[in-house]
């Protein structure tokens, strides 16, 4: 028995996002940054420079969206160990990338720090922000009026930015980064409909294991939203998995030797852009 959807529909946002159907979001990781606990004293301009040069790749290789990750230290996971500092130089860091590709951006967080990076996206003019965790037992049992997804729409609308976009995470695999064991996907997946997401992201971050259609077709039984993938997407697996899925984001696949901290290959991305455009719908 699937869990009940208690939310109408509304209109997709990754038509509103994006030009083509099923949409690539290729992943810039930066290096930790100032301010940030694993900081290693790397000049900003190398930093800044790395984010423009993977951008310019990305775009110049057909992806239809590119997604700033502060991969060095996840931006804002820990609000008290990172602070103004860090917001500071990521909204620069998004601000040289914003200039140098026309493609959208959009920027990453986890959910009690979703306050902090609306800002950052509202003031770069980034499109979305993916939350990590914003339906888990984290958000979700602190209680809708005072948890941190709750919070966080607050302020959206406080700052007038409900034109970026909320990309939640729904993670699929036990053992990942956010799951619950007292929580199936299905749940997972009308809980951040529920909390107001915009669209969903299907992930088994950090087990190593690739979203699998099956666990699409969990997430898609409890929730109206898009439903992309979020983890371990290759040109091999792009058929099945853009059967039953929106889209996906895609990071580590796409550096050199498939290592997320490596630039990114254009080789790499040519491959993944092949593929995508033989899946999608004429």
């Amino acid at each position: 028995m699937t869990a009940p959807i208690v939310m109408p529909p509304k209109p997709s946002a990754l038509e509103t996002l994006f030009e083509k159907k099923k949409p690539i979001i290729g992943v810039i990781h930066l290096a930790a940054l100032p301010g940030a606990p694993f900081y290693d004293g790397a000049p900003l301009r190398e930093i800044y420079a790395a984010a423009v040069r993977d951008a310019k790749t990305l775009a110049a290789g057909g992806v239809d969206g590119i997604m700033i990750e502060n991969a060095g230290d996840m931006p804002f996971a820990r609000p008290e160990d990172i602070g103004f500092e860090t917001v500071a130089f990521l909204t620069a860091a998004c601000e040289a990338v914003r200039g140098a590709v026309d493609t959208p951006i959009g920027i990453t967080c986890v959910a009690n720090g979703a306050i902090p990076g609306l800002a950052v996206a509202k003031a770069v003019g980034a499109r979305w922000v993916r939350v990590n965790q914003w339906a888990n037992a984290y958000v979700a049992n602190e209680g809708f009026l005072n948890g941190a997804a709750s919070a966080a729409m607050r302020y959206r609308a406080q700052i007038a930015a409900k034109d970026v976009a909320v990309l939640a995470d729904v993670h699929v695999k036990f053992g990942a980064h956010a799951i619950t064991a007292d929580r199936t996907i299905t749940e997972q997946a009308t809980d951040a409909e529920w909390f107001g997401a915009d669209v969903l992201i299907a992930t088994g971050q950090r087990t190593g294991s690739p979203t699998q259609p099956e666990e699409v077709r969990q997430v898609r039984a409890g929730t109206h939203l898009p439903v992309i993938v979020g983890s371990g997407l290759s040109p091999e697996q792009v058929p099945a998995l853009m059967e039953v899925a929106d889209g996906a984001i895609v990071g580590q696949w796409l550096k050199v030797d498939a290592r997320w901290w490596n630039p990114v290959d254009p080789a790499r991305v040519e491959r993944l852009m092949t593929a995508m455009d033989q899946a999608r719908p004429a």
